[in-house]
């Protein structure tokens, strides 16, 4: 096995864990291999009706074999991510996958943080013309800041006893006044960790919130004894991502079904 394959399954498994941990937040979320392929879905449930989409992933394994796989074990409402290492063209798969019946949601390049270098923090500028104000970047560590947080992404608050170091994953906001204005979500994974849920207020963009939440989690993962952050991103976050450490090692390509999809 070559040092990129190994480096690129390590990875995939850092994603796998790290993503169905932090889908778990509202109901178990597991992670298991079937054969070559990884899987993420639900736990069982009492009513089949309540299941979440589930995700299949895939690396250096043939459209044709993977989809048998799929095809065998998947329930209802499933799609295939697929990894392609920067140095092999993906003309071939997305080919492949179009001739089995699926079409391409979305790519996303998928990139690690070795954690050897860590650009320090920038102080975020205030917006200009207004007063100099400068935004705090911190940990969510209270239930006061966690119900704050949980209003602006509609979700339940992160619960008491997963606010302290113990916890397997890290909350981190930027705070201008009273207002979040940025958020990123950094989840324990066999060894390294997950980059998640990173956002920016349109309003507050440009001025280095981004890079400065991005390089506290970072320090923060590092110290916690993580080997490597490792995460997905559009096209637009790439370059943030760049600009703090992180190396693209492919993309994930995401399809789903054409008959699924059209329901």
């Amino acid at each position: 096995m070559t040092t990129a394959k190994r480096e690129m399954d390590s990875a995939i498994e850092v994603f796998v864990h790290g993503f169905s941990t932090d889908k778990s937040r509202t109901f178990p979320y597991e992670a298991s291999r079937v054969g070559p392929l990884w899987l993420m879905r639900d736990a069982e449930r009492k009513n089949p009706r309540e299941y979440r989409s589930e995700e299949w992933v895939v690396h250096d394994v043939a459209a044709q074999q993977a989809d048998t796989i799929v095809r065998q074990h998947a329930r209802p409402g499933f799609t295939m991510s697929v990894m392609i290492a920067n140095d092999d063209p993906d003309g071939p798969t997305r080919t492949a996958y179009k001739a089995l019946g699926y079409r391409l949601l979305r790519t996303e390049g998928f990139f690690v943080q070795p954690l050897r270098r860590i650009p320090s923090p920038p102080i975020p500028s205030p917006p200009i013309p207004s007063p100099p104000a400068v935004v705090s970047i911190e940990r969510v560590r209270t239930a006061e800041r966690a119900a704050q947080l949980a209003r602006i992404v509609r979700r339940r608050p992160i619960p008491d006893e997963l606010l302290g170091d113990g916890a397997p994953f890290r909350q981190y906001v930027a705070v201008d006044g009273d207002d979040i204005v940025g958020r990123v979500r950094s989840i324990d994974a066999v060894g390294a960790t997950w980059c998640a849920a990173m956002y920016v207020e349109p309003s507050h963009r440009r001025r280095g919130i981004g890079q400065a939440l991005m390089s506290k989690m970072l320090l923060d993962d590092r110290a916690h004894g993580s080997t490597c952050s490792v995460l997905a991103a559009t096209h637009a976050g790439a370059l943030l991502y760049n600009r703090v450490g992180y190396e693209r090692i492919g993309t994930l390509l995401i399809f789903q079904p054409k008959k699924q999809a059209a329901k």
